[in-house]
Order: structure tokens, then sequence, then C-alpha cells
């Protein structure tokens, strides 16, 4: 099997699919692999480090494609500038592509049907199962660790006062209290980030398994009061909430956001839009200089004024709605996702090439299109097929 390693062209994505070192394990395999020349240049993974593992380095990304039976990507395909066509326009039937597709996003639709219009069968990385044995492949996961710790290094960035408690000739300095709503794998790598930078801490989550995580960890916790039937969905995802619990929710939030130095948001519903839990009054209630970190932007933000794909102070308040957040981190977010993406592949394989298993609860959750056909669950029902 040819593994075809395109540079990404999302503008400001530094990370790449493959390190040198996953590359050296799929030649193992028994695999060729394809890497486009300077595709791991931003993530510090050099091409010569590349070819020391056995890569080809191919110029030509066109080629890259024609020649490969598996792509593997980190951002879902786009149009090619420097080529003049989509990616999706270089693949070909009866190819495989692993990446993070977002396949029930109403952006992408279109993009879904070319797949399956061109015979692509398309793999999709937001849709792993949260189970024990898929625990290694879950590049969603890897990249949530990636966004809570950085997402608390940029709010103390921004900060304008000492994180941790400051004993000096002059005096002392409390320490800076940071609130992380939704205490996932995100929420729950920010809580021990600012733990570390001697924060105190408070978490606030719907569901009382995420807020005995949190406690572990050091947080107090601000209960939200919301009963567990209504707050627990399948898996043990958050699930959305009537709107008179949302309105008790955002009744406590308003009651301790005026004595936070950093509100990190990260409360998110799968497949829905993200729950808004901050108004632009409660904003306005807070102090001079505090910082709002709201990751869950993607699917809209927990905060009403949060600006997509920037920062920007509101009401004296420095509320960052930066996208692609493990795309700051891209050597480290390389590392994680270039080895969740192996071990996919791996699962996937036998003999050096893949086999999918449709009775298999991994197989079933990430196939998107297959056999010209959209098969994904939740892109149909998004779709309205």
């Amino acid at each position: 099997m040819i593994v075809g390693i395109p540079k990404e062209i999302m503008p400001g994505e530094a990370r790449v699919a493959a390190t040198p070192e996953t590359v050296k394990k799929f030649i193992l395999d028994g695999m060729t692999v394809l890497v486009e020349a300077g595709a791991g240049v931003k993530s510090h993974y050099y091409d010569e480090q590349y070819s020391e593992a056995g890569a080809e380095m191919v110029d030509d990304v066109s080629r890259l494609f024609e020649r490969a039976d598996l792509i593997l990507k980190v951002k879902e395909p786009l149009f090619n500038e420097n080529v003049g066509k989509h990616e999706v326009e270089m693949m070909h039937p009866g190819q495989y592509l692993i990446t993070f597709i977002h396949p029930a996003s109403p952006v992408n639709h279109n993009m879904v049907k070319q797949l399956a219009a061109r015979g692509v069968t398309g793999l999709t990385l937001d849709s792993i199962p949260r189970i024990s044995r898929a625990q290694n492949m879950d590049a969603l996961t890897s990249m949530s660790t990636c966004a809570g710790y950085k997402g608390i290094i940029m709010a103390a960035d921004d900060l304008l006062v000492f994180m941790p408690q400051m004993f000096t000739a002059v005096g002392m300095l409390k320490p800076a209290n940071v609130l992380v709503i939704g205490a996932g794998v995100a929420g729950l790598q920010a809580l021990a980030t600012a733990k570390r930078l001697g924060a105190v801490t408070y978490a606030m989550d719907i569901r009382p398994a995420a807020n005995e995580q949190a406690k572990s960890l050091g947080a107090r916790i601000i209960e939200t009061g919301v009963p567990e039937e209504l707050a627990v969905g399948q898996g043990g995802y958050a699930q959305k909430l009537p709107e008179e619990w949302l309105a008790k929710e955002r009744e406590v939030l308003a009651g301790v956001l005026k004595d936070m130095d950093i509100v990190f948001c990260s409360a998110l519903i799968p497949g829905k839009v993200a729950p808004i839990l901050i108004t632009d009054k409660m904003v306005e209630s807070m102090k001079n200089g505090a910082v709002i970190v709201d990751i869950s932007i993607d699917q809209g933000g927990n905060c009403e004024v949060t600006p997509a794909g920037k920062k920007e102070i509101i009401h004296n308040v420095m509320v960052q709605g930066i996208k692609n957040i493990p795309g700051l981190i891209p050597t480290s977010s390389t590392w994680m996702f270039s080895q969740n993406v192996y071990n996919l592949v791996k699962y996937l394989s036998k003999d050096g090439k893949i086999e999918l298993n449709m009775n298999d609860e991994i197989v079933r959750s990430i196939l998107v299109t297959h056999q010209g056909e959209i098969v994904h669950e939740g892109t149909k029902e998004a779709m309205g097929i």
C-alpha cells in the first residue's frame, strides 16, 4: 500500500499527518510512504529526516495524490491555490482518506458529496468512539489535550497580573482565580496547567463524573444543580439542556464570574451548537483586565460576544476566540496526531492493506463515504438525507 502525506494547505496550519518516526513504522509494516516536499517544515520535521526514515519526497502534490492508495491529512480537503484544484479533484476511486473531515458541518457538506461521487472512502477522526480499545487512535482527545494546555498559556500571556501568589519586599500579591467551564479532556488539561502555574482553580460542569475528575486535580467545584438525568447523554457526554436549566446555569455563573481572572470555556455538546453560558452583560460584570479563552468557538462559542478567529477587548475584558489552538504548538501536536493516525491505520490494515470490517464499532463510527455513498449517520441527519 502506498501512503501519501501532502502538505497542509489551510492558512495558518502548521501540523502534518506523519513524522519521520511514524514514516519509519509504516515502512517497517511493508508500506511505501510519499511525503510532499516541505510538508513538515512548520512543525520542525524536515525533508532530510523523512528521507532518512525511508520516505520518498515528492514535489508535485498532484502526482502524490495520483499514486497514493491512502491519503493522511490533518484538515479536511480544501481548494489548493498552488495547483488550481480542489484536493478532492486530485483523488481517485477506491482511494482512502483519513483526516478530520467534520462531515456534519454544513460548510463541508458539498465536499463530502464530492468525496462520495469520486468513489473515495473517507474516514473521519472526529468520530473515533471513546472506548478503551480506541484510545490510542483518538486524535480528537490528543488535540483537546493540546488546546487545554495552550489555551491557559495564551490566557496567562494576556493576563495583566501574576498567576501564582507572590511574596515580595513590598507586599504579597494574591494568586489568580481560574474558572474552567466544561471539565472534559481540554478542560481537565486547562485545570492542570493553571494549577501548575500557581492559580487557584475552579471548575463547573453539569456532569457529576466530570466534576469528580476536576476535584481530583485540586479544583473547587461550582455546583449547577442540574439533575444528572438531564445533564448526561450517550457515552457520558453532556447533552443539551432545556432553556430553563440553561438560565439557572447562567445565574450560577453570574454570581462567580466577577471574582475570576481567567475563564476557560470548553463546554460542548456533540454534534450541536455550543451552549451560550456567558452573556454580554456577564462579561461587563467581570474584573477589568480579566481574560476569557473560548475554545468552543468552532461550535459557536460559550460566550455570547466571543470574536471568531481573533481576540478582542470587550468591556475591559480580553476575549479570545482563536481557532486551531493545537496548531499553535505544532511539534507536540503533530507528534501526538501522527501516532494516533498510525495506530488507526495499523488497526484497519491486514497484510499491508486496509480491510474494513463493517461490523466493527470503530469502523462504523468513522466511515463517512464508501462505494459512492454517504454512510455516516450524523452527516446524513445534518444533510437531511
